[in-house]
């Protein structure tokens, strides 16, 4: 402690010394206003390196007050100005808790049962808005069973769905832009299905065909649309945060009405690119709405292995990011605190994250179909989350309780929206794939030497061996 004060004094004699300041501490006035530095004084290298050479001092200085104040009885009020704001200092060594003794409250507006919590505070939302988030929630489960059971047919290589995380998926997409810019992680087709992409152009994605715009280069399910602002799903976990962060200050500088919206899993936060992303957009202002959806499992690993902290929700304010926790399975609180963290994004131009909350939302499927999550969880509990915490029904019931939906709209939706992903699905198999030569396109301008003998190879490996090659593949 003696050792910190220590410093303190130096610090101030420091200054006094190379600011030319005469006076010792100065008295607190509370009838006059405090200094205040402008943000040419507070980024001089006067203030961030008391060692440096003064050929650049500003001739302001010497009529600056003294940087250090304190009332007239006790140290423990005197204060610093530095820059970030002033700090005040304690003769009492107390260390901040590792955690509040109260974890952070989940907001929502829907119980269990589809009804809304009396006082609740949230945005209205329309019959004609109602019943298509609930459509659009429906589809993407059939379309998740059905491109699901394509992949243990063996007719796509692999598949993610979505269940249990519907909520988060259409409600978010509703109360965001069309101009706004998505970067998803993985888990966010519905956004996409929101926003026009059709089931048609889902299946050829999967298959990889002529008529997918990624021309076959990726893994199924990673989507991208150039057209609905959704930038193409990268498999590198949480690189799409730091991206997101530049694309907001982007946007932000030109002028545009509109926010980045980023997504990630309670797994990506142990990544670096997730605070590089924060940290980015709080110190740039970006106008970026942060979206984790902490599901308790990142793939196998459960989140007390991630980390010790109140959840995700409690970083954002680490780095000077508003912050709010939302139950994932209410389809009206994540809607609501969506649009709201829109509006403040961009109308402030500032980034806010959001946390659909571990307890609240539940990743019932298999992480992907390479996974078998009855290896590290027990089934009883996929299937409690599964039926009786389900995010569709419970916004199902609301809508119905509304008079706004019936089980023979519930019949037909389902059963037209099956229809059409069959079809969708037997039309994109018999599209051809893309040729060879696609592996190498798209680089570079002008192709290199080594890539073109790398592709002269490759034909002749095809060409000799044609057996070890797809029904359809062709150079």
């Amino acid at each position: 402690m003696a050792m910190w004060f220590a410093r303190s004094r130096n610090l101030v004699s420091i200054l006094r010394q190379n600011l030319g300041l005469s006076a010792t501490l100065i008295k607190r006035n509370h009838s006059s206003p405090r200094p205040v530095f402008t943000n040419y004084q507070l980024s001089s290298r006067v203030f961030l390196d008391p060692s440096a050479s003064f050929r650049h001092e500003s001739t302001a200085v010497e009529t600056q007050p003294d940087l250090v104040q304190q009332s007239d009885h006790e140290d423990d009020a005197q204060e610093l100005d530095f820059p970030g704001g002033k700090v005040g200092y304690t003769s009492e060594m107390k260390f901040i808790p590792e955690s509040s003794s109260r974890r952070i409250p989940c907001y929502r507006v829907l119980n269990e049962h589809g009804k809304i919590i009396s006082d609740s505070d949230f945005i209205p939302v329309s019959e004609k808005l109602a019943v298509r988030m609930y459509e659009q929630m429906a589809t993407l489960q059939v379309m998740d069973h059905i491109f699901y059971e394509a992949q243990r047919q063996g007719r796509i290589s692999f598949y993610l769905t979505s269940v249990g995380e519907e909520a988060i998926n259409i409600a978010s997409a509703a109360a965001l832009s069309p101009e706004d810019v998505v970067l998803p992680q993985y888990r966010e087709p519905g956004v996409l299905l929101w926003r026009g992409f059709t089931l048609e152009e889902f299946a050829n994605q999967c298959f990889g065909n002529k008529a997918d715009y990624g021309k076959g280069r990726q893994m199924p399910i990673h989507y991208g649309s150039n057209q609905h602002n959704y930038f193409t799903v990268s498999s590198p976990i949480a690189t799409q945060l730091p991206q997101a962060a530049g694309i907001g200050y982007a946007l932000k500088m030109e002028k545009k009405n509109a926010c980045a919206v980023t997504f990630i899993g309670d797994g990506g936060t142990s990544e670096g690119d997730f605070h590089a992303g924060l940290n980015f957009a709080a110190v740039m202002e970006a106008p970026v709405v942060f979206i984790c959806r902490n599901n308790g499992w990142a793939i196998s690993t459960h989140i007390s292995e991630q980390f010790r902290s109140d959840g995700i929700v409690v970083k954002g304010q680490a780095y000077g990011i508003r912050s709010i926790r939302v139950d994932g399975n209410d389809a009206l609180a994540v809607y609501s605190a969506v649009r709201s963290a829109r509006e403040m994004a961009v109308t402030e131009q500032r980034p806010v994250l959001i946390e659909v909350k571990t307890a609240m939302t539940y990743r019932v499927g298999h992480h992907s179909t390479s996974d078998d999550s009855t290896k590290y969880r027990e089934a009883d509990e996929i299937q409690y989350w599964k039926m009786s915490r389900n995010p569709v029904n419970r916004f199902k019931k609301w809508v119905e309780d509304n008079g706004w939906w019936s089980e023979e709209d519930e019949s037909k939706l389902r059963s037209s929206t099956r229809k059409q992903l069959l079809q969708a699905i037997q039309a994109a198999e018999k599209w051809e794939k893309q040729p060879l030569t696609e592996l190498f396109n798209d680089v570079y301008d002008v192709k290199t030497k080594n890539l073109e003998e790398q592709e002269v190879g490759l034909k002749a490996l095809v060409e000799k061996q044609p057996q070890d090659y797809p029904t359809g593949f062709h150079i």
